[in-house]
């Protein structure tokens, strides 16, 4: 069994539900050495979070902004402010969705369902490039 690690960088995205799947691959020519294994992909971050979900439809990601906003408003009276109105609803949706992702590995593939991809929720108006590490552990 062999591991690898290493931190790769998401562009900057304005606020919303981001396909990264393909960015990511493309940062990690080396998980095609795995024959079987599992990725651990982990978001450095606290105002934004990653999730596996519907990649064909881009309603779903209006959608999830609509309800998450609902459910986490930006207009409640937070007490941690220093950031602006839109830290503290981001901190709760970064709790709430998480930040790390575990998907198995597969013939040098991430193996996901059909309608499956990768996305960076970033939760903030102006959320700056994101920091990742991804951790390989598997047989080559």
């Amino acid at each position: 069994m062999t591991w690898a690690q290493k931190q790769i960088r998401l562009t900057a995205r304005t606020k919303g539900y981001h396909l990264v799947h393909e960015e990511i691959i493309s940062q990690l020519p080396e998980i095609k050495q795995y024959k079987i294994g599992m990725a651990n992909i982990f978001l450095q971050h606290t105002s934004a979070s990653l999730m596996l979900n519907e990649n064909c439809d881009p309603d779903v990601r209006k959608d999830m902004n609509m309800a998450l906003d609902h459910v986490f408003p930006d207009n409640l009276p937070y007490v941690h402010t220093d950031e602006g109105p839109d830290d503290m609803p981001a901190h709760l949706k970064s709790g709430t969705i998480g930040v790390s992702l575990n998907i198995p590995i597969t013939n040098g593939r991430l193996n996901t369902g059909t309608w499956q991809g990768i996305y960076l929720c970033e939760h903030r108006v102006h959320g700056g490039s994101r920091k990742l590490v991804v951790t390989l552990q598997g047989e080559k």
